[in-house]
């Protein structure tokens, strides 16, 4: 293996570690509370060090600040897709149906975080930075383009956070990943009704892989 060739795999190998300490402790921090869990407890579910662990990240708010920025960045990878693209009916379907299928995979774990720690999530996120309510706005947007009604705007928005609502829904109920998919993708679906036509939705294996977005290797 050539010099080059080792640095990537260390790279490759860096990346997964990264994700899989993501994955471990959104997983510790929804089912046991983000201040009920420790770094040290982080690291014994992965079986590695804490100097394993704090080589990539230094804080649990650190990991916290990770996920939600990756998950901004792919909402803005959908965006500026779009925006790329002439406004027709066939781009407002297949922009939502982007939109939810990034929400049924790492977006509805992070979301499912994010309604159980709500004190922390404040805590752990700058302010003054764009979040979610401000891609929601610029996805209705390039769906509906200018001059659209207020209700049909509302209507849009409310199918973007389907999958946000759904989870604050099942709260306190058995409700699992699956239940709260079909729910959200049945309620995007009467939402929209008949201003575009209905997107194409991802099954549940399909989602349970972070997809790379259709289209964007050709353009």
């Amino acid at each position: 293996m050539t010099k080059t060739e080792q640095v990537t795999a260390a790279r490759r190998k860096g990346s997964q570690t990264r994700a899989e300490i993501q994955e471990a402790a959104l997983s510790l921090f929804t089912e046991r509370g983000y201040d009920a869990t420790s770094m040290r407890e982080i690291a014994e579910q992965l079986g590695i060090t804490k100097a394993a662990l704090y080589y990539h990240f230094d804080s649990k708010e650190a990991i916290i600040l990770s996920l939600f920025q990756e998950h901004l960045g792919a909402l803005d990878a959908i965006l500026d897709w779009a925006a790329d693209r002439p406004h027709t009916p066939e781009l407002s379907s297949e922009l939502l149906g982007r939109w939810l299928a990034l929400s049924a995979t790492r977006g509805l774990r992070t979301m499912r975080f994010a309604a159980a720690n709500h004190t922390a999530l404040r805590t752990a996120l700058p302010s003054g930075q764009g979040g979610v309510l401000e891609r929601i706005d610029r996805a209705a947007q390039l769906i509906l383009g200018p001059g659209t009604p207020l209700q049909d705007r509302l209507r849009v928005r409310l199918a973007l956070l389907s999958v946000h609502n759904t989870v604050l829904a099942a709260q306190g109920t058995e409700a699992a990943d699956a239940d709260i998919l079909t729910t959200a993708m049945q309620a995007a679906r009467l939402l929209i009704g008949d201003l575009f036509p209905a997107p194409e939705l991802p099954d549940s294996e399909e989602s349970a892989q972070a997809p790379e977005l259709p289209g964007t290797a050709g353009g």
